[in-house]
């Protein structure tokens, strides 16, 4: 699984795993466990979280004309996940008025910039953009999708993310967020310094000098030790075990090889669990107990500026579960399944 899964269906998950939870209790309670045992699964509203952030993000902007705009996809295939973040927002906060576009649509006609920096879309001023497309290199198939982004990134609109999150999400940048050089940068003293990177898997950078030459070696030499990953965003895009030494191989003189990092394979400890698929009914045969690995993905709303953070807060998680011999864990390709955490104090 990708340390990074900023993929467009992540809102889905969080409505997923919300109902998720409260189907575990279910069988829980069908199984003959107490109350107190049911309540050893916790709560999960991330979708509440997330949205009560949209509105504090609009209502800080300070405009109650104001409108959120929903950047998507020109074909989107979570539209219903989506349609359920404007029925959370619009319950919150009746007034607020939400639009959908997709880069491609926009025009430079219809977005500008106001006398003080306001984006205006449509004649409607914009408090808070939405990105729910923009993370891949197809969402700008022209140079006017680059130059939409640029205007909105200039605008005095909130963005969520902001380009920063959204850098801080690629591999390359976290790859150098790991040097305590680059990390005293925004971290002052030593002690904080060496408590972050302890949470550090290794990222190696791949570039044409003595540390790139390195991780070539390294993952060439025990490729079953790492992950080969490209700078892009989602899962899916991950090469392991001996391919990592073809594609290192073929890229070893390409100028190619520097927009991929190589990462330490993290190997969680394993778990006996059941993987309930929808196309395959139980059976003695697919129906046994079998050794599955977990991720925890922790769903946080932050709002700040460069100066001042005015809101910080965890408002949900996602568990997911795949069969310890999958590399990838993808939900939607049936791979990975959603699962929910049980509490052991």
């Amino acid at each position: 699984m990708g340390n990074n899964d900023t993929g467009l269906l992540t809102q889905l998950f969080m409505r997923m795993a919300q109902y998720k939870n409260i189907y575990f209790r279910y069988i829980l309670g069908e199984l003959g466990y107490t109350k107190e045992a049911c309540e050893q699964i916790p709560e999960n509203n991330a979708i509440i979280g997330f949205c009560e952030g949209l509105v504090h993000a609009w209502e800080l902007y300070n405009n109650t004309e104001a409108i959120i705009l929903f950047i998507v996809e020109d074909v989107t295939y979570n539209i219903c996940d989506q349609r359920f973040h404007e029925f959370q927002i619009r319950q919150l906060c009746p007034k607020i008025k939400i639009i959908r576009r997709s880069l491609t649509s926009l025009t430079l006609e219809e977005v500008k910039l106001g006398p003080n920096k306001e984006l205006i879309v449509a004649n409607m001023i914009v408090a808070v953009v939405y990105y729910r497309s923009g993370y891949e290199l197809e969402a700008y198939p022209t140079e006017k999708e680059w130059d939409i982004r640029l205007l909105i990134e200039r605008s005095q609109a909130i963005k969520c993310p902001s380009v920063q999150y959204h850098l801080a999400g690629t591999k390359k940048v976290q790859q150098s967020l790991t040097q305590s050089s680059v990390l005293k940068k925004f971290l002052k003293d030593e002690t904080s310094v060496a408590r972050v990177q302890e949470i550090f898997t290794g990222l190696y950078t791949l570039d044409f000098n003595k540390d790139g030459e390195k991780a070539v070696e390294m993952g060439i030499n025990n490729p079953n030790k790492f992950v080969l990953k490209p700078q892009r965003e989602g899962g899916g895009n991950n090469i392991y075990n001996e391919d990592i030494r073809t594609w290192l191989s073929s890229m070893r003189d390409s100028q190619e090889r520097t927009a991929w990092i190589l990462m330490d394979r993290i190997f969680p400890p394993l778990q006996k669990n059941y993987l309930i698929r929808a196309v395959e009914e139980p059976s003695k045969d697919n129906f046994d107990l079998s050794e599955v690995v977990t991720e925890l993905g922790v769903y946080g709303v932050i709002i700040g500026d460069s100066n001042n953070i005015i809101l910080n807060k965890q408002v949900g998680h996602i568990l997911r579960t795949k069969s310890s011999s999958e590399d990838e864990g993808g939900i939607v390709a049936g791979i990975g399944a959603l699962d929910s955490p049980y509490l052991i104090s």
